[in-house]
C-alpha cells in the first residue's frame, strides 16, 4: 500500500528542462540527502530480514500440515517461530510459501514505487513488517514524501500496486490449485478455515472441476497467493489512504469523504456477521479519518482509459474480497 501525499519541500530556485510525466521539472523536486537515503535503505533492509524469517516461520507449519494432509492447526502453529532457534534447519520447509508471500507483496509496492519513479515523485524503499503472526507479516508500505501533481499521477500511484500485486497472485494460486490435494472436509475440520475469494473458486471450478473448495487442501504456495489476494481487497478499498481511497480521490475528490466514511460503516456490520477484524479495520479508519493530501492541479480530468482501469480495479476488488477471511472454530 502507498503511504499518503507528502508535502516535500520543492526549492524557490527555477531551472530550465524538460518536464517529466507529472508536469515539474527535474530540478524542482526534492531530493533526499546521502545519508537519509542509506538510513532507510539500512531499514528498509532489516525489515525485510525479518519478515523473511517471520514468514519462513509461517511456511514451516503450513508445509507440515499439508504433508500430513491436515488443515493448520493452531496449537502447533507457533511451533514453526520455536524452530528459528531450535532447529534452524526446519525453515527450508517453509521456502514456497515465505518465497512466494513476499515476492507478491514486493511485486505491490514495486508497482507504486516505479509508478512514482515514472512521475518523479520522491517515495520511499518498500518496508515489509514482519509479525509473529498466523501468516507471518502484516504486509509492507512505501511512503510518498512529495506532492502527487495531477490526478492521472494519484490514479497511476495508486492503481499500480494492486494491478501488479494481482497480476503475480493469480498465477501462483492457480498452480497450486491444480497440484493441491483433495483431503474430504478439510476445510470443515480445520482450527482455522480460509474463505475462499470468488477467483479461486472460479480457478477451482476451472482446474479441478467437481472438487468442492472445502475439500481442497492448498499447498502453501497457493495459500500465500490467498494472503496477497487478500491483502489485494483489504488496499483496493475505497477508504482513506487506502490504494482504493488514492484512485476515488483521483475520480471523485469531492466525494472522498462521504465514500470513504460509509464503507468504514459498513465495515462494523461485516465484523458483526462474518469476522471481528472487519470492526478493527473499520474502527481505524474512523480514527485516522478521511482527509486526503490535496493536489497540486486537482482539476485536471482523467481520461477514458483510465475510467476503464477503474472499472477494472472494481473487478479485482470483488474477485478478491471475502466477508469471513477466517473462521476459528472452537
Amino acid at each position: 500500500m502507498s503511504s499518503g501525499n507528502g508535502q516535500g519541500r520543492i526549492p524557490v530556485e527555477v531551472f530550465e528542462g524538460p518536464l517529466h510525466p507529472s508536469g515539474v521539472a527535474p530540478e524542482q523536486l526534492p531530493v533526499p540527502r546521502v545519508g537519509r537515503r542509506r538510513r532507510a535503505l539500512v531499514i528498509a533492509a532489516v525489515l525485510f530480514g525479518l519478515t523473511l524469517l517471520s514468514t519462513l516461520a509461517a511456511g514451516v507449519q503450513f508445509a507440515t500440515d499439508y504433508a500430513n494432509n491436515q488443515a493448520t492447526s493452531l496449537e502447533d502453529f507457533f511451533h514453526g517461530y520455536a524452530a528459528i532457534f531450535s532447529e534452524p534447519g526446519l525453515l527450508l520447509a517453509g521456502l514456497p510459501f515465505s518465497f512466494t508471500l513476499i515476492g507478491i507483496l514486493l511485486a505491490h509496492e514495486l508497482g507504486h514505487y516505479f509508478a512514482c519513479r515514472y512521475y518523479s515523485i520522491s517515495a520511499s524503499y518498500p518496508y515489509f513488517i514482519p509479525a509473529p503472526t498466523l501468516i507471518g507479516t502484516l504486509g509492507a508500505f512505501i511512503r510518498i514524501r512529495s506532492p502527487i501533481v495531477n490526478r492521472k499521477a494519484l490514479f497511476d500511484v495508486g492503481i499500480a500496486g494492486p494491478v501488479v500485486g494481482f497480476l503475480f497472485a493469480v498465477p501462483a494460486l492457480a498452480m497450486a490449485v491444480a497440484y493441491s490435494k483433495v483431503v474430504p472436509a478439510a476445510q470443515a475440520n480445520a482450527a482455522v478455515a480460509f474463505g475462499d475469494p470468488l477467483i479461486s473458486r472460479l480457478l477451482i471450478a476451472l482446474l479441478r472441476p467437481g472438487v468442492s473448495p472445502a475439500d481442497l487442501l492448498l499447498h502453501p504456495v497457493g495459500r500465500a497467493a490467498w494472503v496477497g489476494l487478500f491483502a489485494t481487497a483489504l488496499n483496493l478499498l475505497p477508504a482513506g489512504q487506502l490504494d482504493g481511497g488514492h484512485i476515488l480521490y483521483s475520480l471523485a475528490s469531492e466525494r472522498h469523504r462521504r465514500v470513504s466514511l460509509a464503507v468504514a460503516l459498513l465495515l462494523v456490520p461485516l465484523g458483526l456477521r462474518f469476522w471481528w477484524g472487519w470492526l478493527f479495520w473499520g474502527m481505524l479508519l474512523l480514527l485516522i479519518g478521511f482527509r486526503h493530501p490535496p493536489l497540486i492541479n486537482r482539476w485536471e480530468p482523467l481520461d477514458r482509459k483510465r475510467w476503464v482501469w477503474a472499472a477494472i480495479a472494481v473487478l479485482i476488488l470483488c474477485l478478491c474480497f471475502m466477508p469471513a477471511p477466517f473462521t476459528i472454530h472452537e
